[in-house]
Formats: structure tokens, C-alpha cells, sequence
């Protein structure tokens, strides 16, 4: 038995296009050339073989294929051209077929149409930035919840497409068969089952969702802060969470190596004890798809206590990663826009040279927090980032007492949920809390309360143990 995911491994061959769309103007920080080096290393991390990579002007997309006739015929030629360098025979090409290329990468969002007319003129497989996501999302799931978000991902794209392979071997492989292969079994033109399918997903996450805040509700009995680790894929979120946890999360140096989420307790200086959350990495022009489905495992960043920004010091293009792991954040109403301390830490210190760190360094010790400077890989900078760690943490907590009416039941039960209660008197007519809360939970805190008969008051100051 073959699985047509799993036979592409050998380094099958493709081609990766990045349309350059000048219309309109993008106001992206990213070029043309960086953005393409980032999709031959979306392609390279599952194995593919880039034999041809091109940035393609494109003053404006066409609705039927994209790009313009004149540059589909030229493609055509380079495809073909590389079809008959693969075969030792020119016999062995039949006329209008690419057997030496597997799969056309274009960097952009395909219309149905245009994918399908982009593979009837190159005749070979042709798939979308989203859908090599969605496969090496399929790729590299492990949990049993990361293969239902995955699925829901790409059943969610399928469903406006429903062109693409469907087989339980792919299922249980985890890939999803956007790249086709012999005796593929084609899926039928079916959306009410497609449809079926994902309400059916969707209410196994919804499971998984309540699963997560009934770990949250243990937690919060003895209650831990909780630090997560978010940055664009790459920037080295795994090799910190090992070096700060002396945890073993695999770490590998590709985009994606670590898709299911990982918690681990991390002692810091003072002795308290913190969760430190390492998930997904975050990647430019992410998939609505993705971020839907994966929201029950991005929910442990939108309940964090703070946010640590990982990012690749060492990389050319940093300012505009650091943009897109921003707009991910506003769009979970994550961050400091709703309330959340974050602070900046600037990886792979070890690839600068000593006047590039020196000046980085005193500008991160400007910020408010301070960012911090460091090399996951040597563990540079890392004692002094728990140190901060501490102290902001130390800081940040604060005591407050809460008058509710008994009737408040709700409210009640939010605060042992999200805080730590440290004292309790139930009057006649209310009930007061004493409770240690988080900023983030003290502004949510104030929002639940508002136009309601109740009284917060700071009882004690900033927290420090």
C-alpha cells in the first residue's frame, strides 16, 4: 500500500512562484525576494526539492489564471523544460505532461478557477500558500488535537473547493493530499458531508476548549502564572522553552518543526514557580482557516499572564515579522492593546557581531518592560530573562478586595477561576474576596463589574511574593 503524501519524501521536485502584485500597493516593510525565500523554505520543510524559484511581476491578477497569458506560456516552458531534464529519455515525456515536476508552489491566494486552470495549461499539481500550510500543518501534527484543528483547517478550505483528495490514508497519515499522485482517490463533489464533517470537528474542539479551561480552573487552585512564548515560525520559541525548562522539545532549524502546543513548569530565582507555554509559530498572511481552527490552543496566549515575543535577531526581515506576529495578537485581542505585558526577546544573539549586539542591547533597555537580549542556543542572556521574569511577575500581581451580592454567583466563581483568593467573608447581603489578580484579570475584572451593584477596592499594593 502507497500513500501519495508520504511518497513525496524523496525529494520530489517543484516550482515556487511569488506574485508581485503592484496594484494597490501592499505597504508591506517585506520584498518581493524575501518573500519568496520564505516559501521555498515553506516547500523545503517538507522535503520538496526547489528546482526553480521566481519572483513574477504582476500588475494585476487575472480572474481565470492569475497571471497574464504571456507568463503562463513562458512557465509552461520552464516546467517542461525541467520535465524532460529529469528523464534520461525525451521518449519518456509524454506530450504536454510534467512528469519531473510534482507539484507548482504559487505564493498567493488561488481562486478554484485559477487553480484549476493553472494545472490544465502546466499540467501538473498546482497548490497555493495556503494549502502548503495546511500541508505541513498536516505534516507535523502529533496530538490528537492538533490533527483535529489540522483537519478542520483543511476541511474548512476544501469545502470552497472540493477538487482536492480525500483518503482515509492521508487522514491517518496526516497529510492532506493537495499534491495529488497516481490512484489518488478523488474526493466527490459532496458539501453537505464536508459540512457535516466539520460541524462534527468542531464540536470535539469545543470539547477540547473546556478541557483546556478546566486545566486552566486546576491551575488557578494553586494558581501558577502562566508565560507564553509567541514569535513568527523559526525565530527559536522551542530552543528558549528547552533552555529555560530543560524541557526536550524537538527543535529543528525549519519552519513549523513545533505545531502542537507544550506547557512546563519553570522554577525562577525568587522560587516561585511559572507555566511556560510554548506554541505555534506565527507566519505572515497565516490562513483564516488556521487561526480559527487552532483557537482553542491559542487561547493559553490570550489567558497568559505575559507574553514573551520571540524573535530572530539575526534576521533581515524582522521588523516585518515582528509586524505579522502583531497583527495576530490584535486580531486574538491578545497583547498589551488588552492589557497583557509583553516583552520583546531578541534570539539568536550568538549570530551577531559584538557592535550589533552592544547597540541592540541598549535599545531593548529602553522599552517598558525592558526587552532582553539573548542566545537560546548558548543560553547568553537567559538568566538575566528569567531575572526580569521575576520581577515583573513580582510586580504585576496585585490584591484586591471584591463586595458582590450573593446573587452574583457568576462573578464569584470567575474570580476563583482567574485568581487566587486569600480571604473570604460571606456577609448578610454580600460577599467579600480578597483576591490576587493578574493586571489582564484585573482589567477583565472591571469590565465584568461595570453598570453592576458591586465594589472593587486595591487592598494591598503590588504583590511581590
Amino acid at each position: 500500500m502507497t500513500d501519495p503524501v508520504a511518497g513525496r519524501r524523496g525529494g520530489d521536485r517543484c516550482v515556487v512562484l511569488h506574485p508581485d502584485v503592484r496594484a494597490g500597493g501592499s505597504g508591506r516593510v517585506r520584498s518581493a525576494e524575501a518573500r519568496l525565500a520564505e516559501a521555498v523554505g515553506l516547500a523545503q520543510a517538507i522535503a520538496l526539492d526547489v528546482v526553480h524559484r521566481e519572483v513574477v511581476p504582476l500588475a494585476a491578477p487575472r480572474p481565470a489564471t492569475l497571471f497574464g497569458a504571456g507568463a503562463v506560456e513562458r512557465l509552461r516552458a520552464v516546467i517542461e523544460t525541467f520535465a524532460a531534464e529529469s528523464c534520461p529519455s525525451a521518449a519518456t515525456v509524454s506530450p504536454g505532461a510534467s512528469p519531473g515536476i510534482s507539484v507548482v508552489i504559487v505564493d498567493f491566494p488561488l481562486t478554484p478557477v485559477q487553480q484549476r486552470n493553472l494545472e490544465r495549461a502546466w499540467s501538473t499539481k498546482v497548490i497555493d500558500r495556503t494549502g502548503l500550510i495546511l500541508e505541513i500543518f498536516g505534516d507535523r501534527a502529533r496530538t490528537a488535537e492538533g490533527e483535529l484543528q489540522v483537519e478542520l483547517a483543511a476541511l474548512s478550505y476544501q469545502r470552497s473547493r472540493l477538487v482536492r483528495s480525500w483518503t482515509h490514508l492521508e487522514r491517518q497519515r496526516g497529510g492532506f493530499g493537495f499534491f495529488g499522485g497516481p490512484g489518488e482517490t478523488q474526493l466527490e463533489a459532496d458539501r453537505r458531508l464536508i459540512t457535516d464533517r466539520i460541524a462534527r470537528l468542531k464540536r470535539e474542539l469545543e470539547q477540547v476548549r473546556r478541557t483546556r479551561g478546566l486545566h486552566r480552573r486546576a491551575r488557578a487552585r494553586v494558581p501558577h502564572p502562566v508565560i507564553a512564548l509567541v514569535g513568527y515560525t523559526n525565530a527559536g520559541k522551542s530552543t528558549l522553552f528547552n533552555r529555560l525548562t530543560r524541557a526536550d522539545v524537538l527543535v529543528r532549524d525549519q519552519l513549523f518543526a513545533t505545531l502542537d502546543p507544550t506547557m512546563r513548569g519553570l522554577d525562577l530565582p525568587s522560587g516561585q514557580r511559572a507555566i511556560l507555554s510554548d506554541t505555534v509559530g506565527f507566519i505572515s498572511d497565516l490562513p483564516h482557516e488556521l487561526v480559527e481552527a487552532f483557537q482553542a490552543t491559542l487561547e493559553e496566549v490570550i489567558e497568559a499572564d505575559i507574553i514573551l515575543h520571540v524573535r530572530d535577531s539575526s534576521h533581515p526581515d524582522g521588523a516585518a515579522q515582528k509586524e505579522d506576529v502583531e497583527r495576530v495578537l490584535q486580531g486574538l485581542r491578545a497583547g498589551p492593546d488588552a492589557g497583557q505585558p509583553l516583552i520583546e526577546v531578541m534570539n539568536k544573539a550568538d549570530l551577531l557581531d559584538a557592535d550589533t549586539r552592544t547597540t541592540l542591547a541598549n535599545r531593548l533597555s529602553r522599552g517598558d518592560p525592558p526587552g532582553m537580549l539573548v542566545s537560546a542556543q548558548t543560553g547568553d542572556g537567559c538568566q538575566a530573562l528569567l531575572d526580569l521574569l521575576d520581577a515583573c511577575l513580582g510586580r504585576a500581581r496585585v490584591t484586591v478586595e471584591v463586595s458582590l451580592p450573593h446573587a452574583e454567583g457568576a462573578n464569584v466563581a470567575w474570580l476563583y477561576e482567574h485568581g487566587e483568593v486569600v480571604a473570604r467573608a460571606d456577609g448578610a447581603e454580600m460577599v467579600v474576596l480578597r483576591v490576587r489578580l493578574s493586571p489582564l484579570a484585573r482589567a477583565r475584572l472591571d469590565e465584568r463589574l461595570q453598570g453592576r451593584r458591586a465594589a472593587v477596592s486595591v487592598a494591598v499594593g503590588a504583590d511581590s511574593d
